[in-house]
């Protein structure tokens, strides 16, 4: 194994170990994945970039890792293979279908190499869902049938593999092979709408915190200045990121990691349409930008004007927001309880130490002249136990296990204490915050088509 592979592995390892996240239905470690893709590739190819960038595949959009740390450490080759495997759509970009059209779109510009990687991806996923999950594998055998449509540009060994794993988990659901693409309507969506105070608080939450409440103005330098001049300012005015401009107008950024150059285009980083949003942008667009790269940048008057980091999803204005919805989402496990057990059934459900608080909790705020009943006082944990014990309530929220659900509010939990007292939310929730931006985005998309 060569240094940059062995140091992919690390890399990617420890990237996806500090979010503990593990493979859906077995509960391994990710990295039991990441190394059968890896292994799949170094059986077609001894190239190290594609096994580096296999080990890699999934680090930007599952961790906190972006595009910038990937070439940091493995260079710009490896940076854009893992570019060209990372999906470019967004929650908001429509329904599963368009939003699968979409990637596919991508994933077909892709090099020769990138499909090479992401056939061994769909090999491993393809046997891993059959074998464990019947009723998503009838969603995703459709996808993956699509898929290799775009994939004929890579191994064609693994491309023959590809389509034999297909097949047999088609056969063993039986299913015709190759499976035909479910219709939208076939696709069953998790249960559940919002209430109309809900689904005007959702609207709330993406109409007055966007990107213009929290953007820095990004300072610029004229390009016709010169490479000399260029990293003259750069070094002077310790900027983490400025624009370069040619004839007025704002073309790209100054790579961060200036080195000597000959040309002003060494210094210059184009923007890459996927890193830029208009300044009414969500803060879920927003966050879904910094989950890939190090910079979003925000436009105003057709010109880009401004740019938000990570540092920047520390202001007060981005604590509300996901404090509101933390408390939205608590409202909704609170209605959920009530429906599903309306006789207070769910006493059952929790420790007699967790039922003593609650009532112990009660007690106290009646004595204070509030009407509240007993579920009132629960806890957002306690609120969560009762409902992800329950596979229907689970699947509502995205959640396949109770493993999986343990985790995903165990980790809501930090990030809310993390808020309430002003800790760094960025370095530790980072992956929280994310799966946030992803819930509201996909809850706009299904409930807050009508403005309330």
């Amino acid at each position: 194994m060569t240094d940059l592979v062995a140091a992919a592995r690390r890399f990617a390892t420890e990237a996806h170990e500090r979010i503990d996240q593990r493979r859906k239905y077995s509960n391994q470690p990710y990295q039991e994945h990441l190394k059968a893709v890896a292994e799949h590739v170094a059986g077609v190819t001894d190239d190290a970039e594609m096994l580096a960038a296999a080990w890699l595949h999934d680090t930007v959009e599952d961790t906190p890792a972006t595009f910038g740390d990937i070439e940091r450490v493995f260079g710009r080759a490896v940076r854009d293979l893992v570019a060209e495997l990372t999906d470019v759509s967004r929650p908001g970009d429509g329904n599963r279908a368009a939003r699968k059209a979409k990637d596919r779109h991508h994933l077909a510009q892709a090099s020769a190499r990138a499909k090479t990687i992401k056939l061994a991806d769909l090999i491993d996923n393809c046997t891993d869902i059959c074998r464990h999950d019947a009723a998503f594998a009838r969603v995703y055998l459709g996808e993956a049938a699509a898929l290799l449509d775009v994939l004929g540009d890579g191994d064609p060994r693994l491309y023959r593999r590809a389509q034999q794993a297909i097949a047999a988990c088609a056969r063993r659901l039986g299913l015709p092979a190759p499976p035909q693409s479910l219709a939208e309507g076939d696709v069953v969506h998790p249960p559940g709408e919002l209430s109309l105070s809900q689904r005007r608080a959702l609207r709330l939450f993406t109409d007055a915190f966007t990107a213009s409440e929290i953007a820095q103005p990004l300072r610029s330098y004229d390009c016709e200045r010169g490479v000399n001049a260029l990293s003259d300012l750069a070094a002077r005015d310790d900027l983490e990121v400025a624009g370069l401009r040619r004839d007025g107008v704002c073309v790209g950024f100054l790579n961060p990691d200036v080195r000597p150059a000959r040309h002003v285009d060494d210094l210059l980083r184009p923007f890459e349409p996927a890193q830029v949003v208009p300044r009414d942008a969500s803060l879920s667009e927003v966050v879904h930008v910094l989950t890939q790269y190090d910079f979003c940048f925000v436009t105003a008057m057709g010109d880009v004007a401004g740019v938000i980091t990570r540092g920047d999803m520390q202001q007060p204005v981005v604590r509300m927001w996901l404090f509101g919805i933390i408390t939205l989402m608590e409202m909704e496990l609170l209605e959920r309880i009530r429906a599903r057990w309306p006789d207070g059934g769910w006493t059952g459900l929790l420790s007699a130490g967790r039922l003593d608080k609650a009532q112990a909790l009660l007690a106290e705020r009646r004595r204070r002249g509030q009407h509240v009943d007993l579920a009132d006082c629960l806890q957002l944990s306690d609120k969560a136990r009762i409902l992800m014990d329950d596979e229907e309530q689970r699947l509502a929220f995205g959640l396949r296990t109770k493993g999986a659900a343990k985790r995903v509010m165990s980790d809501l939990e930090s990030l809310r204490n993390n808020l309430a007292h002003m800790q760094d939310i960025v370095t530790y929730d980072w992956p929280q915050i994310a799966r946030l931006a992803r819930n509201i985005e996909e809850r706009l998309r299904r409930h807050g088509g009508d403005r309330l």
